[in-house]
């Protein structure tokens, strides 16, 4: 079923159906590496502050080798703070996996967080992988095909838990016995899914359940490409999710198209200049949404802050005006 909630009241409007080429709409993505009274808060308001559309967060139990010794808090309740800290701004996952999620536990906390934070939550869902997360609860990592099978049952398993009052489900790898969801979610039919996923049976998800497609590029070349590689990636992948998209009988420009940045070939966070050449170049390719990592010294998302501000408040202008269109 294809995911078409409406946005609820004072929500940042759909771009669904935007032309490739018109302005992305610029978001950001902020790690939990912060307690939340020591600057935790005061970065996501200060992201509202700025005009982010969404501010996202990774959901994971830890995140790679320079990140996993450190302070790292739980997404979701990350989340339901900012929800409480904020009031415009959309909030989401980038992305949660079937790693260490349940279907129905999940669902119960995502309808709870989109009625905390009144309507402005997007599920940033994936396949997940294999770093921390895959092997934290004791199991061995999935394969590529067990994680691409278990996606393909845990995917539409949510959609259901999000949408139906009462759900029952005997699946391979999930199970629901009679799973009430009430009152369901703010938005309607549930909160949107952005579906993160290069493969075809990935991005077959994302064309039936999803408000949004996400990509990071090209991991092949996301270390050595050059910027013109990784923009060509890209666009091949936006090739590929138009014929999923003809597989499930949507058309491809209801789909949303983010773009996670930080792992194309690329430094969009160098100037003001240097970003909006990035993003015009990707908005050219389709993407509608592009993601930039708050910056965090000593790790690789290290940037000048006060220029990622600038960014923040001047790029999105400058890329509205005639001359970026030209």
């Amino acid at each position: 079923m294809a995911d078409s909630p409406l946005p609820p009241p004072g929500a940042r409007p759909s771009r669904a159906g935007s032309q490739a080429g018109s302005a992305p709409v610029l978001s950001t993505v902020i790690l939990p590496v912060l307690r939340w009274h020591e600057g935790g808060r005061d970065r996501w308001q200060r992201a509202e502050e700025l005009g982010f559309g969404t501010a996202y967060t990774y959901d994971h139990l830890s995140w790679r080798a320079n990140f996993r010794d450190g302070p790292w808090f739980g997404a979701l309740p990350t989340l339901t703070a900012a929800a409480s800290a904020t009031s415009r701004m959309r909030l989401g996952t980038l992305v949660t996996s079937p790693n260490f999620r349940h279907p129905v536990t999940l669902a119960k906390e995502l309808m709870s967080l989109d009625d905390i934070s009144g309507g402005r939550l997007t599920l940033g869902i994936g396949a997940g992988g294999n770093g921390f997360d895959a092997t934290a609860l004791g199991q061995e990592p999935w394969t590529p095909r067990e994680r691409a099978e278990r996606f393909g049952e845990f995917v539409p398993l949510l959609d259901r838990l999000l949408r139906e009052p009462v759900v029952s489900h005997r699946g391979a790898f999930y199970s629901a016995d009679e799973v009430r969801g009430i009152p369901g979610c703010v938005q309607r039919p549930r909160l949107p899914f952005a579906v993160a996923a290069t493969g075809p049976r990935g991005m077959l998800l994302a064309a039936r359940h999803g408000r949004a497609w996400v990509t990071t590029g090209d991991p092949r070349i996301a270390a050595t490409g050059t910027p013109a590689e990784g923009l060509q990636a890209v666009r091949d992948q936006i090739e590929r999710l138009g014929t999923a998209c003809d597989q499930a009988g949507r058309e491809a420009s209801e789909l949303e198209k983010v773009l996670l940045t930080g792992f194309v070939p690329g430094t969009p966070l160098d100037s003001v200049d240097a970003f909006v050449d990035f993003a015009g170049k990707y908005a050219e390719a389709g993407i509608t949404e592009i993601v930039l990592h708050w910056p965090i010294p000593d790790s690789q998302f290290a940037a000048d802050e006060k220029v990622f501000e600038r960014i923040a408040t001047e790029g999105p202008s400058q890329l509205r005006s005639p001359a970026a269109q030209q």
